[in-house]
């Protein structure tokens, strides 16, 4: 609920009577004693979703000129008086409009314009929040990933912006832009040299491509746009309810800060494949949460106050979704050429896995190693593990392989037999088995 709180200009106060009277809502006036230019106050506690049909109505009077209107929230009112006028307002179906629980424009505004703009918070919530990510990620883990998001800060800006162009608010707009654009150079600036400083010390040689939580940014599908545009539109939804957004700031960071410390991390240990893949995402993703929250505040009837203002706004945000749309389009062809990529190598390991069991021996394991490039993986090695039986050779292996799938890759095939294990490998690779780097902090000092 919301109390509306009205300084009448004097000779307004009929005329703000009516408009209250009209609007069928509970209220009281006391006269203004303090010799100003007001003749009465206003109390009126309603239901935030009347808050900006009443707004409209009062500024139509001219109150905002002479006077003011003051919104604050109201936790309940002891009244059976009042109740009893909510129930009968409830009943009458002519009087209830339609309405999605929405806060007021002003409202919204000014909440936009709170998260909207680069404070010192900010910055330190962001430089902390992608250390911890870029941490995770060279622990490759995703507990300490999330937790890394649970106090970034990046919902207001994308959302501020998009309040901005519905609301024809052109400051607003250019402050949530530059906060935007700020926030991502600060998260890959710290990651960059938070991990510059981790490659000169505790972790000299790293290779990303194989850290289970990198490569998912380095390759991502086309699932991860439905991340961002389902981030876009629970912020917005969340700023414009009367609930808080912080949970829901989470799922803007999933989207912004984990892919923004990988770009550090391909920065500071040479990885271009890491950092360029990574910074596509993060692009592809910031460009979707706006896009997404423009849309659904337009949906949920947000407009400028004034009325002819509301054609430069419509021109606007059809523009600026016009383009942000078609970029995102055209970026996320990327995201599609790796699904169909991630699908390939999908079918690749069935099939090589179908072809492994075709021995008497028996099948302990089938694991397959890439060579990661932009925007693709590429087998390069199967590793077969068996117990037992001949197993076959390793080249056959290789040739069968070849022949059903059209991809040449290394072989090595590890056989078990009590506590020595056999190690056959076909062409010329290592018999060492490839494994992801996963840094263990815990036993720096063991």
């Amino acid at each position: 609920m919301r109390l509306l709180q009205i300084a009448v200009p004097l000779g307004e106060r009929d005329a703000v009577e009516r408009t209250l009277s009209d609007a069928g809502v509970e209220y009281f006036l006391t006269d203004e004693t303090s010799g100003r230019d007001y003749a009465a106050l206003a109390f009126v506690p309603t239901d935030s979703e009347n808050v900006e049909s009443l707004v409209d109505d009062l500024r139509g009077l001219g109150v905002h000129r002479d006077g003011y209107v003051t919104v604050s929230e109201l936790e309940t009112v002891v009244s059976e008086r009042f109740e009893r006028r909510n129930r009968a307002n409830a009943a009458d179906e002519s009087d209830i409009e339609e309405t999605n629980g929405r806060i007021a424009r002003e409202e919204l505004r000014a909440r936009a314009a709170a998260v909207a703009p680069v404070t010192t918070n900010y910055v330190v919530f962001t430089v902390v929040s992608t250390i911890i990510a870029t941490a995770g990620l060279l622990m490759d883990s995703a507990a300490v990933v999330v937790g890394s998001m649970v106090i970034a800060p990046l919902i207001g800006p994308p959302i501020a912006a998009s309040v901005g162009s519905i609301l024809d608010d052109a400051d607003l707009f250019r402050t949530s832009v530059k906060a935007q654009f700020a926030g991502l150079l600060i998260a890959v600036a710290s990651a960059a040299v938070f991990a510059g400083l981790l490659r000169a010390t505790l972790v000299p040689h790293a290779d990303l491509q194989l850290i289970g939580q990198v490569a998912e940014r380095v390759n991502p599908g086309a699932l991860a746009l439905v991340v961002a545009v389902g981030a876009g539109v629970a912020g917005a939804m969340s700023l414009t309810a009367a609930t808080s957004v912080a949970l829901v700031g989470v799922a803007i960071a999933v989207a912004l800060i984990p892919p923004a410390a990988t770009v550090g991390l391909g920065i500071a240990y040479g990885d271009l494949t890491a950092a360029v893949s990574a910074g596509l995402l993060v692009l592809i993703n910031v460009l979707s949460i706006n896009v997404a929250s423009l849309a659904t505040l337009w949906l949920q009837g947000y407009r400028p106050e004034q009325w002819h203002a509301e054609g430069t706004a419509r021109r606007a945000v059809v523009r600026r979704a016009a383009v942000l749309l078609a970029v995102v389009v055209v970026l996320s062809s990327a995201l599609v050429v790796t699904s169909v990529n991630v699908a390939e190598n999908a079918e690749f390991e069935r099939s090589v896995t179908d072809l492994a069991s075709e021995t008497d021996a028996r099948v302990l394991s089938v694991e397959v190693s890439y060579r990661t490039e932009l925007f693709f993986r590429h087998p390069e090695t199967v590793t077969v593990r068996t117990v037992g039986g001949s197993g076959g050779s390793a080249t056959a292996l290789g040739d069968r392989i070849e022949a059903n799938t059209d991809r040449e890759v290394a072989v090595v095939v590890i056989r078990e037999t009590g506590d020595v294990s056999g190690v056959e490998s076909s062409r010329a690779v290592s018999p060492m088995v490839p494994r992801p780097f996963k840094y263990d902090f815990n036993n720096l000092y063991s």
